[in-house]
């Protein structure tokens, strides 16, 4: 009897292997661009390729780039919110309203490089400072370098962007670029090469580290280095859908989000903007120019205004400004 009985459960389990091993959560990812561009390597890969590897059996992030989950940027948040995607990378400049805080990240000449601004932008997120994530779990917050003018028309000094129509990231530094008479138009970046090609606009504020993957260094050979304000990116999941997730799965990616994703995107492109810029200077056909010292001083004249006309506009904007001054400050110290 026991040895039938034996046979029978080796039987049973010889025709149903599959019902004894549980197959692993599945989230799928969208991301708007391509998996080559240098975003996805930098805040993107990282973060994948270290839950997949740890989460083997338990947890795997399927990717859908190129915009195959929704190509418009600005409805990426959404995308995320009515679940077509689980996670998505998103451009919070893109959409204000939604994001009304992060407008403390983008006061031109407040965050002067990429590792400042992107690990404020972590502190802030993990100290619940910003509104408009109460939907959300932060997986990573970034802030590119600063962000300079690339033009088609040569554009050599302020003087220059009097007039012109630049794409900007964001409406802080649409603030900064109108103070100095240009005429910002706010642009999503897979835009902006088509648009300088056409003549709609006469130029881009982009930081220099993705100037190839989107294809604007082919159409744009003037590069002037007033540098205005860095454009904060996140990496999103469905707060809910995180939550129903097993305690197991959250810790995974609760230990390659927040800080460890921050460094790994802080030291891609920090690499990457050094790179860019050795190309920029080979090219003989490009035109580099760095701002006069007099140009400079006029930028920062109005650079200040932007940041006292938006902190005086309530006790709450002035909160997040000392925070972000504090943050600054803390990092600087600790070096």
């Amino acid at each position: 009897m026991i040895k039938t009985l034996a046979r029978f459960v080796l039987f049973f389990f010889a025709l149903f292997p599959a019902s004894s091993v549980a197959e692993p959560i599945t989230l799928k990812l969208a991301f708007f661009s391509s998996d080559r561009s240098l975003t996805y390597r930098g805040a993107i890969e990282p973060f994948i390729e270290a839950v997949n590897a740890e989460g083997k059996g338990l947890l795997k992030i399927d990717l859908y780039s190129g915009g195959i989950l929704g190509k418009d940027i600005a409805q990426q948040p959404q995308v995320v919110l009515d679940g077509t995607a689980d996670i998505a990378f998103i451009v919070p400049g893109y959409t204000p309203d939604r994001f009304p805080d992060n407008f403390v990240l983008e006061l031109p000449g407040l965050l002067p490089n990429i590792r400042e601004g992107t690990l404020v932008y972590t502190q802030l997120i993990a100290a619940n400072a910003l509104r408009g994530y109460e939907d959300f779990f932060v997986i990573g917050a970034f802030v590119t370098e600063p962000e300079s003018i690339h033009s088609r028309v040569p554009i050599t000094s302020i003087d220059d962007l009097k007039g012109k129509r630049i794409r900007v990231n964001n409406a802080g530094e649409a603030s900064a670029l109108e103070r100095l008479g240009a005429i910002p138009v706010l642009m999503q970046i897979t835009k902006v090469s088509d648009a300088i090609s056409k003549g709609s606009i006469d130029g881009a504020a982009v930081s220099i580290s993705p100037l190839s993957d989107y294809g604007i260094k082919r159409v744009a050979v003037s590069h002037y280095f007033l540098e205005t304000s860095g454009a904060p990116l996140v990496l999103l999941m469905n707060r809910k859908r995180f939550d129903a997730l097993p305690h197991a799965a959250q810790e995974i990616i609760r230990k390659y989000s927040g800080a460890w994703v921050a460094e790994r995107f802080i030291e891609t492109y920090e690499v990457a903007v050094s790179q860019v810029m050795q190309q920029l200077k080979s090219e003989p056909n490009r035109k580099l120019t760095f701002p006069s010292r007099q140009d400079l001083d006029i930028a920062h004249a109005a650079f200040k205004a932007v940041i006292a006309e938006w902190a005086a506009v309530s006790p709450h904007h002035r909160e997040l400004l000392e925070a972000v001054e504090s943050d600054i400050a803390n990092l600087r110290s600790s070096r």
